[in-house]
């Protein structure tokens, strides 16, 4: 059976890719890498594990050992796919009945857990990455606020605008005209 790791922090293309030359750098043969796990041949012995995990936290990501930290990453790599990648089209779902379905557990307990762990509701933690995604629209100047309020789920510009607001202050409008990146990094955002 594929021995499967959990990893903290792997938020994009760019962290697969860099996670696959490390386990490559160290010689360990792997099925396939994802978002927040890496899907082993064989388990690794405590001397490649330790390799691993040095490694890892020497590029920013950490190893997860504990089911209730893999479940809680599981939810935030879940919810930063919907929002910042290709299943972006998924944002009209209900969060919760995505969640209970990938993850395969109650969603009372998923968002019980996170909140605990997190200290963040699942509901605020995705208000705060689709912020980060507007923020990014916003700086490539492409497209209008109507277009990016419809790609990111909002029922109107309104909406929008008034939740844009409450996070960072500032009107939609009013951060497009400073130019300025003020944005996170996506394994940062938690309030």
């Amino acid at each position: 059976m594929a021995e499967q790791l959990h990893i903290k922090n792997m938020v994009c293309d760019r962290c697969i890719m860099v996670v696959k030359q490390l386990f490559i750098d160290l010689g360990v043969e792997f099925h396939q890498i994802q978002l927040g796990q890496v899907e082993l041949k064989k388990e690794p012995d405590p001397e490649q594990l330790e390799q691993i995990r040095s490694l890892l936290q020497q590029n920013g990501f950490e190893l997860l050992d504990d089911k209730k930290s893999k479940i809680v990453e599981k939810i935030k790599t879940t919810i930063v796919s919907l929002i910042h990648g290709t299943e972006a089209e998924e944002l009209n779902l209900k969060l919760s009945a995505i969640l209970e379905e990938k993850l395969q557990t109650d969603y009372h307990y998923l968002s019980t857990l996170f909140s605990s762990v997190e200290g963040v509701t699942i509901e605020r933690y995705t208000i705060l990455q689709r912020i980060e995604k507007v923020k990014e629209l916003l700086m490539y100047d492409e497209k209008s606020l109507s277009e990016i309020a419809y790609e990111m789920g909002y029922s109107s510009v309104q909406h929008l605008s008034q939740q844009f607001k409450k996070i960072t202050g500032l009107t939609p409008s009013h951060f497009k005209q400073l130019k300025e990146n003020k944005r996170k990094p996506l394994d940062k955002i938690n309030d």
